[in-house]
């Protein structure tokens, strides 16, 4: 789904393809009730038959499509059909909300489940303006619904009470993960003879900065690991988002996923609103939103015949790598509460450019689960195209380990 998500910029809402696309699922696939709820048309589905979850015949007869085999060419017609679900989706869940509105008239919306995942219905969701807040849980999905049963039980079922009010993030950022100390990362490096040099906090964020603006690729681990699927500046790659080579680079050489995937920025709070429209805060990356029209680079006239590793490549903006083809980005905020580490690392490589903002992904390749420990960490580090691991205040060069 997130994959789709990502693919579907690439195709155009007024084109006559993705038109037929959304018709056929709205004909076809299911039924969408004023409410939002849905009725699904059980002929294509095989989820409660067997373990796949569509009739994929007749899903092909349908769409007049064959289903795409991994690794092969992305067509027009693939974007356009992940842009027909993205928009059936979006009218879906405007709809849920209107509902849950005016049947509560509560000015709060929170957000669970791992559709509350898919961050440009959310930010379509905030825009709307149908709340005054919009909270969405940073573990939505699998993952904190099974939180959520526990706590649920907790409170409801063993009566203990729970304090509303209270200030502050009760989520501590999903920083909620193991945490290794220094020593234990010293006593992994040393147990396996692993060249380091070490940094007093005075000097970390300016080293690393430095190693980013020249075009380095950072490993960056620090204090505990977060909870739920995004990486939130503990267990993080980063990179400069300035560099118009870093997407594809990042995507085929150290995650080793799809070319087409988008990266997300993180930046400081106080200065997203010079990067991106109509944004204050986003602590969890599940929010999509546009570049400032002051950052963006004209499109030539004929982008629309252009395909899509044409249009991948074309740079859209001063932070090409951070800049979707449409001009859209899933932002992260950042302060001195929420993240310290990342956010002095964010002001030094400000200081050393201009610019208060990082590529900031996952630290895992495609179909591993984020690193957790220092030794996840090195594995990782050692296996891709990184050159640089940060693990505490411990940096660990791939140019010294080769030549050690």
């Amino acid at each position: 789904e997130y994959k789709m998500m990502g693919l579907a910029p690439y195709a155009d809402r007024s084109d006559r393809q993705t038109s037929k696309f959304v018709d056929q699922i709205k004909q076809h696939l299911l039924t969408i009730h004023p409410d939002g709820s849905i009725s699904l048309n059980m002929y294509y589905f095989s989820f409660h038959k067997k373990m796949r979850m569509v009739h994929e015949k007749r899903w092909e007869q349908l769409f007049q499509l064959k289903p795409r085999k991994a690794e092969s060419e992305i067509r027009p017609e693939h974007a356009s059909l992940a842009l027909a679900a993205q928009i059936v989706l979006e009218e879906i869940l405007l709809r849920i909300v209107q509902t849950a509105q005016k049947l509560t008239g509560c000015s709060n919306l929170c957000l669970a489940g791992g559709v509350a995942l898919n961050c440009v219905a959310n930010g379509k969701i905030i825009r709307s303006q149908l709340f005054e807040h919009v909270f969405i849980q940073p573990a939505a999905g699998d993952a904190g619904g099974a939180l959520g049963a526990a706590w649920a039980t907790y409170y409801i079922y063993q009566g203990h009470s729970r304090k509303a009010g209270m200030n502050g993030d009760k989520m501590h950022f999903a920083q909620t993960g193991p945490q290794y100390t220094e020593h234990e990362i010293q006593d992994f490096l040393d147990s396996n003879n692993i060249s380091y040099h070490y940094l007093d906090e005075a000097f970390l964020y300016e080293e690393v900065a430095k190693h980013i603006a020249s075009g380095l690729c950072i490993g960056w681990f620090q204090g505990r690991m977060e909870f739920g699927p995004r990486a939130l500046g503990n267990r993080s790659i980063l990179a400069d988002p300035r560099d118009k080579e870093m997407q594809k680079r990042l995507n085929l050489k150290i995650k080793f996923r799809e070319s087409f995937r988008p990266f997300a920025p993180v930046i400081l709070k106080e200065k997203v609103g010079d990067y991106f429209e109509k944004l204050t805060e986003s602590n969890y990356m599940l929010i999509t939103t546009n570049i400032s029209l002051k950052h963006r680079i004209p499109l030539p006239k004929h982008y629309q015949d252009l395909d899509a590793a044409e249009r991948l490549a074309l740079p859209k903006s001063d932070i090409p790598a951070v800049t979707h083809v449409d001009f859209s980005a899933r932002v992260q905020t950042v302060d001195e509460q929420s993240n310290p580490k990342l956010t002095k690392l964010l002001r030094a490589f400000e200081q050393l450019t201009g610019y208060p903002l990082l590529i900031n992904t996952s630290f895992n390749v495609r179909g591993e689960p984020i690193v957790c420990t220092p030794q996840d960490a090195y594995r990782c580090f050692m296996t891709t195209n990184l050159d640089l691991l940060v693990l505490g205040n411990y940096i660990i060069n791939k140019n010294n380990i080769q030549k050690s």
